[in-house]
């Protein structure tokens, strides 16, 4: 467990951490394109609205899991890196069974408020049938998606970097695996799109219980399923939510913004939306391989933090923005070459496809920027500076996001709106460097025990 966090080579210790979650991520796009293109083989427009409208219900019950997935991992981590194994143990166990419960209370709610829930998502009298499938199945599952997502950010902090991985990867597979039984050949529609989805989490989730009982009878004394570990108090819970939360809001917020993109670009019809949701499926890419990158490092600064090794801390944020950069100049290069090639993977009609490539092209822009930008916000997660982190968050999706959105459409009509991306993601990223910057120098003048029982600067 504690190899790779006492891995004297920075860099490849940032590999062994950033590399399987990055993998991780790809799984998951793998997953989300698989899910859409096994219902649309059904060739059913309503089936395919219900998928859609249904997705940010999904999305809000996996935010769920960030606030004691991503919130456990920044706790744990600087708790190892201070050797305070029984409150690692006591705040991994809260972490697990506060998901189960947050599970339980969707499913029930869910279960009892189906129709008004699916109303609000959108659904219509010739859709609600297969959205009712839908929902039904995925409330249902909601206690495994809950753990199966929150779990994969605690094994990384515990340094199970291997076990989170195979996790991820086999629930994404299990999921595509029954999409295909379910849908194409017993053709059980949303319905099955659904029950594929929560299987495969139910899956993973099993996975992981497995390994943390393994782990447990092998006198691993940071893992334990007991019901007497549960015992939590206000500090924990409190520094666990109080980072979460800003992970939770990633999500949501990002749906929040999506919805407004996407009223601007249908101003300008069907083709516009459906180039642009080409484009968005190719960037996407890079977005989840920095998230990975990111999210993967994040424990590794934590540890650093809470033992006191700044430098190495230092370090490790440097080298590791420094690779997402590099990562992202290498897709934007990809994407200026062949972003028409990548359009006609998707598409046929060639007027769409040269929109699609332009689109393509201008979004890649934002790749190099995203290292710097997921970096810093993971940075603060990992510190637990909650309030900085949220303000990233908030300003990358609401502040800037939306006045570009509405202003640049004025400007330059659809070429403004697609532009809002990569021109809002190079401003944040210099207002992350410059945030950055000033935390850094403010630590230096503060004495590590200080910084330990403040937890963060904000």
């Amino acid at each position: 467990m504690t190899t790779v966090f006492e891995e004297k080579n920075i860099s490849k210790a940032i590999m062994r951490m950033g590399l399987p979650a990055m993998l991780g991520q790809l799984t998951t796009l793998i997953y989300n394109i698989a899910d859409t293109f096994f219902v649309s083989l059904t060739k059913e427009p309503a089936m395919i609205a219900a998928v859609t409208l249904c997705t940010p219900i999904l999305l809000i019950i996996m935010s769920v899991a960030s606030v004691f997935g991503m919130g456990g991992n920044s706790v744990i981590a600087r708790l190892l890196g201070e050797n305070k194994d029984k409150e690692v143990r006591n705040t991994l166990n809260f972490c697990l069974y506060a998901m189960l419960i947050a599970g339980i209370i969707i499913l029930l709610t869910g279960i009892l408020f189906m129709e008004p829930i699916a109303k609000i998502s959108g659904a219509d009298t010739e859709n609600m049938a297969y959205t009712y499938d839908y929902l039904k199945y995925i409330f249902l599952g909601a206690p495994f998606i809950i753990l199966s997502n929150g779990l994969v950010h605690l094994f990384r902090s515990l340094g199970f970097i291997k076990e989170s991985t195979i996790g991820l990867a086999f629930g994404n597979t299990v999921n595509i695996v029954f999409d295909f039984v379910l849908i194409v050949l017993l053709g059980w529609g949303t319905a099955g799109a659904a029950l594929a989805t929560s299987f495969g989490f139910f899956c993973s989730t099993i996975y992981y219980l497995v390994c943390m009982i393994r782990a447990a009878r092998k006198g691993n004394q940071l893992v334990s399923l007991s019901v007497k570990q549960f015992a939590p108090h206000k500090r924990m819970v409190c520094s666990v939510v109080s980072i979460g939360i800003p992970g939770a809001l990633i999500t949501v917020l990002l749906s929040v913004s999506n919805i407004v993109l996407n009223n601007y670009i249908g101003k300008y019809g069907s083709n516009a939306v459906a180039s642009y949701g080409i484009a968005y499926k190719v960037d996407m890419v890079p977005i989840m391989l920095s998230v990975g990158l990111s999210q993967g490092v994040a424990p590794l600064v934590g540890y650093y933090y809470g033992a006191g090794k700044n430098d190495r801390m230092s370090q490790t944020i440097k080298i590791s923005t420094i690779y997402g950069i590099l990562l992202g100049v290498i897709f934007l290069t990809a994407f200026c070459l062949f972003g028409m090639k990548l359009a006609n993977v998707f598409l046929h009609d060639e007027s769409l496809i040269d929109q699609t490539g332009y689109f393509i092209r201008i979004l890649g822009v934002s790749a190099p920027m995203l290292g710097v930008i997921n970096m810093i916000t993971s940075y603060f997660q990992a510190l637990g500076a909650a309030v900085k982190s949220l303000l990233i968050t908030i300003m990358r999706n609401v502040i800037l996001f939306i006045p570009a959105v509405i202003i640049l459409n004025r400007l330059w009509q659809l070429d403004g709106v697609i532009a809002a991306q990569p021109i809002v993601e190079t401003v944040l990223a210099v207002i992350c460097i410059v945030m950055y910057a000033k935390d850094s120098s403010a630590r230096q003048l503060v004495p590590q025990d200080k910084q330990s029982d403040s937890q963060h600067i904000d």
